[in-house]
């Protein structure tokens, strides 16, 4: 009888899927952050924890990683879908409105850490070209984990949001300033720098033009043939290209990845894509997190304890201090410097990029490498605990915290409109028409992009997808209207955000009495039958050419509305006798 062939391949896609299927339920129910849970799957499942004991027990193979280089691709397309993402939910007109925060106080923070890092390392007896990569590499702070727990919209997160986008850029230069301190580097190493940022000013020039014109007809085509899978190759296809377009010319693939997800980010599918990409950049960032609780071997750490948490704690502080008294410096309140400088002190995925690039160009032994890419993977497995402390220690510092700027931001609360046809234009319209602020959405491309070209605020994305509705800020929303000519769907809709917003006000068109109730029973707050408006609009015309004066006929048609809606609500049949008041012809 033949052995079993194991696919390596199958049996670490197995490990991963069962460790997101009961790291991210369990951690959510207990209001963890499941980055703490991957990275101790890692360290359970890879080469250093169960991974030891394979050779003695083979059937462990099934519940560990056995090819751990081999996910390394895995881990760096999660990072790239990150910045697709973080890249989405930006814009130019943002970015260029940080300019000052990000080459101010983003240059200021990472020069400021690495040259003290550095020359604290200088005097433990590091020579110097090493401490100064060391240095450079501790400065970094994580992308991919800290903007999802700040967000982009707070105070703290504009704060982190532009000192990590001057990181991401800084990583290239960084790279190169390494290669050329190296011992055996040649003589072109400023050139070749030079060179690149050419290229990249080139290339990055041409994905913007390129996308600002064949980006909207790309997805425009991908969503008039109503096929998300369609939708979501067009997306990859973009992400995709453009990382590989700027790692082609020597620059960062996430640096291409942020500005394909800025560019998307100017169209009118930017909600959708965002929707639809959101699986795959949690299930690949969960990858990332699993490699680097694989990086970490108990067995050294436990043997090293004392100097690697001294590092730690050493790293930390002086980030937490730097940042912070920066921010206070550049007039931030006092909690919100406190809680940035905390979140933003441990180390970054890039900072093992960096470590390595160091290793390779001799500017550090393997044995150093070794140990700071252990502190760097403790320090981003307690980054959500520093997350945590920060805002525990900036809320007693600040009672009062600042609240998001809506007008910097864009997240003044708006109204969302489901459905861009007749009657949604025309709620549209007086909503505009009194200064409301209101965003609509369709799920048919040609309606929403026909919308957009007449003057209103429309986008493409589906409105029976929850995830849609809160990027767009439903959370917030003063209501949701709901004008579609589908009753199933305005029903499903409704339950949907009924029991995931219970105080939200949903106001639905229906047809007639009898959808109007099914709307009610749904959760919706006001349901608008289409029939009995049209009769009541009608009796109103017919009293105004009959001579009743305007005033008395507007109430009794609200109240002919009341008493259909009460009817209507306890399920009871329309009553169409008189039951109003009588008025005199004046």
């Amino acid at each position: 009888m033949h052995a079993m062939h194991i696919s390596p391949t199958l049996s670490d896609a197995l490990v991963i899927l069962v460790a997101a299927g009961i790291v991210i339920p369990v951690f959510a129910r207990f209001r963890i952050t499941p980055i703490i849970g991957f990275i101790l799957v890692g360290l359970l499942v890879g080469p250093f924890g169960l991974g030891r004991m394979v050779p003695q027990q083979p059937w462990l193979t099934w519940i560990t990683i056995t090819d751990p280089e081999g996910l390394a691709p895995f881990a760096e397309f999660g990072i790239v879908l990150l910045l697709f993402t973080i890249g989405l939910e930006l814009s130019f007109n943002r970015l260029w409105a940080m300019r000052r925060l990000v080459f101010g106080l983003g240059a200021l923070e990472l020069l400021i850490n690495a040259s003290l890092l550095a020359g604290l390392l200088v005097l433990l007896g590091q020579y110097w070209t090493g401490a100064l990569g060391l240095g450079l590499a501790l400065a970094l702070s994580s992308t991919a984990l800290v903007l999802p727990m700040a967000g982009t919209h707070t105070p703290v997160g504009r704060a982190a949001l532009a000192m990590l986008l001057f990181e991401d850029i800084a990583i290239v230069p960084i790279i190169f300033l390494l290669g050329a301190l190296a011992p055996v580097a040649g003589s072109n190493g400023v050139d070749g720098l030079l060179d690149t940022l050419l290229l990249g000013v080139l290339v990055v020039g041409g994905m913007m033009v390129i996308g600002r014109y064949a980006l909207p007809y790309l997805f425009a085509q991908a969503a008039r043939t109503k096929s998300p899978e369609l939708f979501l190759a067009a997306s990859l296809l973009v992400v995709i290209g453009a990382s590989l377009a700027t790692g082609l010319i020597g620059l960062s693939p996430i640096f291409g990845a942020l500005i394909a997800g800025l560019l998307i980010a100017e169209t009118e599918y930017h909600v959708e894509v965002e929707g639809i990409m959101e699986p795959f950049k949690g299930l690949a960032l969960g990858v990332f997190l699993i490699t680097v609780g694989m990086g970490i071997d108990l067995v050294q750490l436990w043997s090293n304890l004392g100097p690697i948490a001294l590092a730690v704690v050493s790293v930390l502080t002086l980030k937490a201090v730097v940042t912070g008294v920066l921010l206070r410096l550049m007039g931030a309140r006092l909690g919100t410097a406190t809680e940035t400088g905390i979140l933003m002190a441990s180390p970054s995925e890039t900072t093992l990029i960096v470590l390595a690039t160091a290793a390779t160009a001799q500017l550090i032994q393997p044995g150093t490498a070794q140990f700071w890419q252990m502190v760097t993977a403790i320090g981003l497995t307690i980054t959500p605990l520093l997350a945590a402390l920060g805002r525990l220690i900036g809320r007693r510092m600040d009672p009062v915290p600042a609240l998001p700027d809506a007008a910097e931001d864009g997240d003044e609360p708006r109204a969302i409109i489901i459905g861009c046809g007749r009657v949604g234009r025309l709620v549209a319209d007086m909503l505009r028409y009194h200064g409301k602020p209101y965003i609509a959405i369709d799920a048919d491309a040609d309606t929403a992009e026909r919308s957009r070209r007449e003057g209103y605020n429309a986008v493409f994305a589906n409105g029976a997808r929850i995830e849609a509705l809160e990027r767009l800020g439903v959370a917030n929303s003063p209501a949701v209207i709901l004008t579609m000519d589908e009753p199933v769907l305005a029903q499903r809709i409704t339950r949907k955000l009924r029991s995931a917003y219970p105080g939200l006000p949903i106001i639905a068109r229906a047809r007639d009495p009898q959808h109007a109730g099914d709307l009610y029973r749904s959760g919706a707050t006001t349901a608008v039958p289409e029939t009995l408006e049209s009769s009541l609009q009608l009796s109103e015309a017919v009293l105004v050419d009959l001579g009743v004066a305007m005033g008395p006929v507007i109430a009794s048609i609200h109240e002919k509305r009341d008493e259909f809606r009460d009817a209507i609500m306890q399920g009871g049949a329309l009553d169409h006798k008189p039951k109003l008041r009588t008025s005199t012809v004046g």
